[in-house]
């Protein structure tokens, strides 16, 4: 399906969101704090764009994906980017290979998010950042009436008319697949990640969930983490 949208799949984004997903990403990166020359891997990159964000800190960045179309769409615009075709959930990445990780509007796309943080969780280093970026589903009626309105009704139609409907279809119900940001938080903490931090963006209709990899040699005892909105 991914690899079907990719040649319309940046700007049907930025007609969906008006462009404010390039501001997001962009936070999603300052959260990182990823100085120059560190190791940075993007989970479920598609044609980079966050790659191209994390690229312009200086830090070096790989991009991971199983789209090997949205990837190729990413090649041609980044010509000295690193992408590697891979599954978030059997990485072919060494233990402790990354200082931080990003993953960007993927996270409900994993087939089983327990698994594919526990991957990231391995290969990143004691204390390295990892910064998920995804939708959010506000809790108010109206916003959640007009979030529901707007992401199942129009966005579909705009696919439509400049993409795959059916592709555009699945998104806006793919949220139906995401953990609750309580779950999310104890899935990250199960995973051996600690100090997360959950922030509402737009009104609730986005979300920036950051955490750290645990700094202890072996994964401690699990310690409450923390949701802030």
């Amino acid at each position: 399906m991914f690899d079907q949208i990719a040649p319309r799949y940046d700007a049907v984004n930025r007609l969906m969101t008006l462009g404010i997903d390039r501001a997001w990403r962009r936070r999603a990166v300052r959260s990182l704090a990823a100085g120059r020359g560190a190791l940075v891997v993007d989970l479920g990159c598609g044609t980079g764009d966050l790659v191209a964000d994390v690229a312009r800190t200086g830090a070096r960045v790989v991009g991971v994906d199983v789209s090997a179309q949205m990837m190729a769409h990413g090649r041609g615009r980044m010509p000295e980017a690193h992408f590697v075709r891979a599954d978030a959930q059997r990485l072919p990445f060494a233990d402790a290979s990354f200082d931080a990780a990003v993953s960007g509007f993927a996270l409900r796309n994993f087939s089983a998010i327990p698994d594919a943080l526990a991957e990231t969780a391995r290969i990143l280093k004691p204390g390295g950042r990892l910064a998920i970026l995804e939708v959010d589903v506000p809790e108010s009626g109206p916003r959640r009436v007009l979030f529901d309105t707007y992401f199942k009704r129009v966005v579909p139609w705009i696919g439509t008319l400049l993409s795959r409907g059916y592709a555009y279809h699945y998104l806006a119900e793919s949220t139906a697949y995401l953990p609750s940001r309580q779950r999310l938080v104890e899935l990250l903490r199960d995973a051996g990640f600690v100090d997360g931090q959950h922030l509402s963006l737009f009104a609730g209709a986005a979300q920036l969930v950051t955490a750290r990899r645990d700094g202890a040699a072996e994964v401690a005892p699990p310690r409450q983490l923390r949701v802030a909105s």
